[in-house]
């Protein structure tokens, strides 16, 4: 099989061959008709995360190993199963989870393995999508899409997995506000999402006019240039001066960390997902006095991928898939997604 490798951080991916993987026992082999091109993916490559004061967050330190095949948004077809494998059947088409955990910390033990203390990600600790084939650990990883668009199905397993935990955690109801930072393939996601399971009033922030007017036309109520104005001052207008019951950072940077927490009223939830790295410099006594709720968001559990596919059964949310790659152009592509050029999420199609 071909794979798209990251042999050396900073380094161009490889295409290289490897042994086609034999599956044995619970294990399931996958022929990848799409995965997901992530920002992940580009930390990966970087070898890290901007940490607070010119500090680096290095993937090694956290257990990566190179060589490595990222990606982890993965759909494709069942090529081959185990022995003990039930429940699916050659030629099913299937969702990958990623999140694999260890199976034994307390996060695993209530199926939470997206926030193992050890984990065993696929595209991250284990080889991924970049590639024709992927050998999937256990048979119970995998969620059936059925006729879903393979393109857009890929894109559930971390950025549309992603933006509904977020949402989730927002906990906004109708008649309540939620700010969304960030028009890229997540936020584009958590507008659907919202629109779809909140009923409440969606802005969006961004500074790309391009972004926020595919927002708009995904259900947003309102959007924000923040590059032409207070996005802060906007957000209180739009509030009747208040401010918003919960805001998603999608972008979470010295800049919009900040902004994101001025835009709360009283009792709200600011959710951080975004890992565009920096610090962020808070006065202490207004997290109290405000009565704020600051969280992390990050991916989701087996579970929440079961639901999200279901919803997108129903047609009411589609992952926006504005370009698609060859795996000989995994490089280009992650170019691309680092150079803003790509509106929604960007997938490879290794078999093409």
């Amino acid at each position: 099989m071909k794979s798209a490798q990251i042999i050396k951080i900073k380094e161009k991916l490889s295409v290289v061959d490897l042994p086609d993987p034999k599956p044995r026992d619970t294990q399931v082999l996958v022929r990848i008709e799409a995965s997901g091109v992530c920002h992940s993916d580009i930390h990966l490559w970087e070898g890290g995360y901007e940490g607070a004061a010119g500090t680096f967050l290095k993937v090694e330190d956290r257990g990566v190993k190179f060589p490595i095949t990222p990606g982890h948004e993965i759909s494709g077809k069942i090529e081959a199963i185990g022995e003990s494998v039930s429940g699916f059947s050659v030629g099913d088409r299937v969702i990958v989870y990623p999140w694999i955990g260890e199976g034994s910390c307390p996060a695993c033990r209530v199926a939470q393995e997206n926030l193992c203390d050890t984990p065993r990600t696929i595209g991250i600790y284990r080889d991924g999508g970049y590639s024709e084939l992927v050998l999937v650990p256990n048979f119970r990883y995998l969620v059936k899409i059925d006729n879903m668009d393979v393109n857009s199905s890929a894109s559930l397993a971390c950025s549309g997995l992603t933006a509904y935990n977020a949402v989730k955690k927002a906990t906004v109801g109708p008649g309540e506000s939620i700010v969304i930072i960030g028009a890229g393939g997540l936020g584009l996601m958590s507008v659907q999402i919202a629109r779809a399971i909140t009923n409440s009033t969606i802005v969006v922030v961004d500074v790309d006019d391009k972004r926020l007017s595919e927002a708009k036309r995904l259900g947003a109520h309102e959007v924000v240039n923040s590059s032409k104005v207070d996005p802060v001052e906007d957000i209180k207008r739009l509030t009747s001066s208040l401010g918003a019951e919960a805001v998603i950072d999608f972008v979470n940077n010295t800049r919009t960390a900040p902004l994101s927490i001025n835009m709360l009223r009283k009792r709200g939830k600011l959710v951080m997902v975004g890992l565009f790295g920096g610090a962020l410099e808070l006065s202490l006594p207004i997290i109290p006095l405000r009565g704020f709720t600051i969280t992390g968001a990050y991916t989701g559990s087996f579970n929440d991928l079961v639901d999200l596919v279901n919803l997108s059964k129903t047609g009411k949310i589609k992952s926006v898939v504005n370009r698609t790659y060859k795996l000989g152009d995994a490089n280009q592509a992650l170019e691309d997604l680092r150079a803003g050029k790509i509106v929604g999420r960007a997938v490879l199609n290794p078999n093409n």
